[in-house]
């Protein structure tokens, strides 16, 4: 059962969100969500007193309580919660295989994985590490590098496996290819891992100097991935990308990319 008050609380304090910092008087907040003058007082009052709103001249915007609740509720996300709360609200994306990873060294290190409902066996799980050189979450890592970082690193031709006959293996392919990522946005493997399937990937923008740069792939059936499916999936990956980058954002925004 619903408590009108706190709904109506809640509703003031969206008011204030989408005022964007300009102040609004108990009187014009009454207005726009329909109910009286006197009772909309009072519940600001509570919520003055408290310190989620403070009155100003000209009436009230939001208050710095606001900012601990956030920062209380920010500790208790972490990426990995964040990717498997995106991947069950994201419609395009519940039903494929996911992954998040993060770079270390010449690899990629898998820190969680979504199966997805697809008939389709793969072998990365949590905790696996794959060639970045090959893989689209390793691209889209890697183009956060210059190419003379990517020269330094991947030297070694070890560190560029073929696992099917598609796999980039040169070093100037593979810088080539790492240009294209940062060109368009996005990192996608065409049958360098597994033959028949293509991953996209984008990287999740760093909120702080030094924090750990991850990225988020999907792992498509080739014959079904048109330039349209490639598209949609983008879009869902650069949406779970914003959520995990900015989990105050989870459950809002293009979240839920429709199919």
């Amino acid at each position: 059962m619903s408590a009108p008050a706190v709904t109506r609380a809640l509703r003031v304090l969206t008011l204030l969100e989408a005022a964007a910092g300009e102040t609004l008087g108990v009187s014009e907040m009454a207005r726009q969500l329909g109910v009286a003058r006197s009772s909309l007082f009072n519940i600001c009052l509570s919520l003055e007193a408290e310190g989620v709103i403070q009155r100003v001249e000209g009436g009230y915007r939001l208050g710095r309580r606001l900012v601990e609740l956030g920062g209380a509720y920010l500790r208790t996300v972490d990426p990995v919660q964040a990717f498997y709360q995106a991947c069950s609200d994201t419609p395009f994306l519940h039903d494929e295989i996911c992954q998040l990873a993060v770079l270390d060294g010449t690899d990629v290190l898998y820190l969680a994985a979504h199966a997805g409902r697809l008939p389709l066996r793969m072998t990365a799980s949590i905790g696996s590490r794959f060639p970045a050189s090959i893989t689209a979450v390793g691209n889209a890592l890697l183009a956060g590098l210059d190419d003379d970082e990517l020269r330094q690193r991947f030297e070694d031709p070890a560190t560029r496996p073929a696992w099917t006959a598609d796999s980039i293996t040169d070093l100037e392919a593979l810088i080539d290819k790492i240009r294209d990522v940062r060109g368009r946005g996005h990192a996608r493997d065409k049958g360098e891992v597994f033959t028949g399937i293509r991953g996209l990937a984008v990287a999740v923008a760093p909120q702080y100097s030094g924090e750990q740069g991850f990225a988020v792939g999907a792992s498509l059936l080739e014959v079904y991935c048109n330039d349209h499916i490639e598209l949609q999936a983008i879009e869902a990956l650069s949406s779970m990308a914003v959520h995990i980058a900015n989990p105050m954002n989870l459950g809002k925004g293009s979240a839920g990319a429709t199919t």
